[in-house]
């Protein structure tokens, strides 16, 4: 099986995702070489993909041949999963030319992945150690056949096991095990429910599984609202948003109990 999103789909034409996590965990490897402190690593990380007037701002601070060479190591091994950014922003409307998210740039969509990976790193410790710990996984992962009988919870909605097949439910399932607490997300405000939480907790540890953009958005959003982050990225982006009508997607059921062991 292989998928297809509307910019990239971490299956990069084989028959799993499996080749995808291996090349973001070596990658990883190589620029922590190049750059132990892996703080400073993702602060390049996300300088890369600031603006040339946010980059001046930088200053002294900024190594930019660590810049160049993460910018080059990325676009050759990772191309191959981005396959439809630039047909996507030859062809969206005007109206959407200014969404951060819909608008993101192949480049940038590189550092993004890489951006994922490091913050894992950085935060997986205190998300494990959290007084209380939730999850937003992305609608679009449901299991289209039956209509979806989730309901309202605290955060978001809450899976109601509808089906065995549904990602969202595996998901949910999972994520009990390990003391946290799953929601679905479809439009939310992450900034009040962020704000919202961390006021009624001593620590909070936040997952997302969501498609590339949208979870490095809500991985930042987190960490300025002093949440602990880690997440796994969608296998690709086929949601309403992108495609004007919804498309099932995955994600890697593997590699998220890795990263919660």
């Amino acid at each position: 099986m292989t998928m297809q999103g509307k910019t990239y789909s971490l299956y990069g034409g084989r028959s799993s995702t499996e080749r995808y996590y291996e090349t973001i965990r070596k990658l990883t490897d190589l620029l922590t070489l190049m750059c132990p402190d892996v703080n400073m690593l993702l602060d390049h990380v996300q300088k890369a993909g600031s603006s040339s007037i946010l980059s001046k701002l930088a200053g002294r601070n900024t190594d930019k041949q660590l810049i160049l060479f993460i910018k080059k190591v990325l676009r050759e091994s990772l191309y191959v999963y981005t396959t439809g950014v630039n047909e996507h922003l030859r062809n969206i409307p005007l109206c959407q030319k200014f969404d951060p998210v819909i608008n993101t740039k192949e480049e940038q969509y590189h550092l993004y992945m890489i951006e994922i990976e490091l913050i894992n790193r950085l935060y997986i410790t205190t998300f494990k150690k959290s007084e209380y710990k939730f999850a937003l996984i992305a609608h679009c992962l449901k299991d289209f056949r039956p209509e979806c009988r989730s309901v309202s919870g605290e955060i978001a909605a809450i899976c109601k096991s509808c089906t065995n097949e549904c990602l969202i439910n595996l998901g949910a399932n999972l994520l009990r095990k390990y003391d946290i607490h799953p929601y679905i997300s479809a439009t939310t405000d992450l900034k009040s429910l962020f704000k919202k939480v961390r006021a009624k907790h001593k620590s909070v540890g936040a997952l997302g599984i969501a498609c590339v953009p949208e979870l490095v958005h809500g991985m930042r959003e987190c960490i300025r609202a002093g949440i602990s982050p880690v997440g796994i990225p969608i296998d690709a982006n086929r949601c309403a948003r992108w495609m004007k009508e919804a498309h099932e997607t995955t994600y890697n059921v593997k590699e998220l109990e890795e990263l919660l062991k």
